[in-house]
C-alpha cells in the first residue's frame, strides 16, 4: 500500500489522533489544507473536506498491524474502542472513520 487519504471537517483534531495517539510522524503539510503522516513505507494524508479538487466517498477503514494488540488497546485506553475481539480491535476516529488494529 502506498497510502490512504481521508477527508475531515476538523483537520487539527484529526492530526491530534493520528500523530499523538497513533504515533505517526509528520511527512509534510499545507496548513489548513492537508497533513501527510508517515506509516512505515506508506502514508496517510488527512485533507480538509472541501479543499479537494476531486471529492470522493466518505467511508474509509484503515488497517494497522501491531506486535501486541492487548498492550496497544491498553495504551490507547480500552474505553476508546467500539469493539475488541480476538485478534483485532476497532478504534473510531474523530469523524467516524474506523481504524482496525490487527494482531501481527
Amino acid at each position: 500500500m502506498a497510502g490512504v487519504e481521508l477527508y475531515f471537517d476538523n483537520l487539527d483534531r484529526a492530526k491530534g489522533l493520528y500523530r499523538d495517539i497513533l504515533g505517526m510522524k509528520p511527512a509534510g503539510e499545507e496548513s489548513g489544507r492537508h497533513a501527510k503522516l508517515a506509516a512505515g513505507a506508506s502514508f496517510v494524508c488527512l485533507e480538509r473536506r472541501g479543499s479537494e479538487s476531486y471529492p470522493s466517498r466518505d467511508k474509509a477503514v484503515l488497517f494497522f498491524e501491531v506486535e501486541d494488540l492487548a498492550a496497544a488497546v491498553e495504551a490507547v485506553g480500552r474505553g476508546r474502542f467500539v469493539q475488541v475481539s480476538g485478534g483485532w480491535a476497532v478504534l473510531p476516529e474523530p469523524e467516524g472513520h474506523h481504524i482496525l488494529l490487527l494482531q501481527r
